[in-house]
């Protein structure tokens, strides 16, 4: 298991990594390079559509990898979806800016964006499926969980590299050449992820689907038939997690810099400090959903949310980089709250016929309602003076939708499942239901 756990968390760091460079890029670089006959805020807003273009690619990237992942393997999709994506990546670096190439340079962005999300859609089902079919029943949620904490590898990973960068090299050197350099470096990564998974065995219930048979012809067909309640409920429920990252990762990286004048240096520091807190904490959070359930993690974590989005914002605010950390820290705690449990939470909903279509398309629905818009929404709702209290309005907003759709789920924890039937049921019923 531990050997699985690290193939699956080193894949989704390093495809993670190619999907968050972008979003620092988009935040520091991009707008000017990419638009320059915008003004700054108009800029930051066409940099940050491209960014959102990579979410769009996703619900579509985990429905035709899903169909791989549930007719021919799980196995196939982790190393389809990692070349997609680094070979996306690497490309990006290459595109020449719009003093040289014109309209077409944006029009090049938009699409290895998108196939960049086209990637990384295919990428979680295939990695959370990886351990969470080879987990013990008790130990699900906390092997489920490396994966998820192999976004916040990645974003050390990219914006640790911007951030020497940063430091080492001019504005000039840094807006001519230098930001391509962490492009660049996904090439390296990727052909690392690769030689990590080529001895990835399949999982066992992927397995016995084919000796018996079983496995689906048309998995998104049936997804979309049979479970489409399913479907929006996982989407608008994880919405907020996606909001909520986003709003501290990527828009307040441009606030801080562009409204606060805080120097990026510093704001990548206070951003990757909170996110190495969110990755080590993750482990912990499953533990307490193996014991305790999925469910209440996840309601936990939406009302914390809910309640954290106006001192995030009044913290930000203040430019002072120990108060600005704090308030990064508290969204991503209440926010990993929840995404350390979905790894083993999704694909219990669903059959394993489906499972790597449903779980998929499920998480990366979230991604489209609540990553895709928040930078550009919350650099819409910024006033030239004033606390943006719009933004937590906004992400306060989406915690309590996502609390909502949360609530309507079940609980799937086995133990915990069968823990409170057994406490519900007659106890001769009980005693003939317990486990040989």
């Amino acid at each position: 298991m531990l050997r699985l756990a690290f193939a699956s968390l080193a894949g989704t760091a390093i495809e993670f990594y190619d999907f968050f460079v972008y979003g620092t890029a988009a935040a520091l670089v991009l707008g000017p390079l990419f638009f320059p006959s915008f003004s700054p805020l108009a800029g930051t807003l066409a940099a940050f559509g491209t960014f959102g273009v990579g979410f769009l690619g996703r619900p579509l990237g985990s429905a035709v990898f899903g169909h791989i992942g549930d007719r021919f393997g799980r196995r196939p999709v982790l190393l389809g979806s990692l070349l997609l994506t680094g070979l996306a990546t690497v490309a990006v670096g290459c595109v020449p800016t719009y003093a040289s190439i014109g309209a077409a340079a944006p029009v090049l962005l938009l699409l290895l964006r998108f196939l960049q999300g086209l990637g990384l859609g295919g990428e979680w089902g295939g990695a959370v499926l990886l351990t969470a079919e080879h987990a013990p029943e008790g130990r699900r949620g906390l092997w489920s969980s490396f994966p998820q904490i192999g976004p916040a590898v990645g974003f050390l990973l990219a914006n640790g590299l911007i951030l020497t960068l940063s430091g080492t090299l001019t504005d000039a050197q840094f807006h001519s050449w230098g930001w391509r350099v962490p492009f660049w470096a996904a090439g390296l990564l990727a052909l690392t992820g690769l030689w990590l998974r080529r001895s990835v065995e399949e999982t066992p219930q992927f397995r016995a689907l084919t000796e018996t048979g079983r496995r689906a012809e048309a998995p998104l067909a049936e997804v979309v038939r049979g479970h489409w309640r399913l479907l929006l409920l996982t989407g608008g429920a994880l919405a907020v997690g996606y909001a909520v990252f986003y709003a501290v990762t990527t828009w307040s990286l441009a606030y801080a810099t562009e409204h606060l004048g805080v120097r990026r240096t510093v704001m990548l520091s206070c951003i990757m400090a909170a996110v190495a807190l969110k990755g080590l904490v993750t482990p912990l959070v499953a533990v307490l959903a193996d014991r305790h359930g999925r469910r209440p993690l996840c309601l936990i974590g939406c009302a914390a949310c809910a309640v954290w989005m106006f001192p995030f914002v009044a913290l930000l605010r203040t430019a002072d980089p120990l108060l600005m950390t704090l308030g990064c820290v508290g969204a991503l705690l209440g926010m990993v709250t929840m995404f350390a449990v979905v790894g083993a939470y999704l694909p219990e909903l669903y059959a394993p016929r489906i499972r790597c279509t449903g779980a998929a398309v499920g998480y990366n629905l979230g991604g489209v309602l609540g990553g895709a818009l928040t930078p550009i929404v919350a650099t819409a709702l910024v006033r030239e003076s004033g606390p943006p209290w719009g933004v937590a309005v906004y992400l306060t907003g989406i915690a309590l939708v996502s609390l909502a759709c949360f609530a309507l789920l079940p609980e799937t924890n086995p133990v915990v499942v069968r823990v409170r039937a057994a406490a519900d049921a007659p106890k001769g019923a009980a005693e003939a239901a317990a486990p040989l």
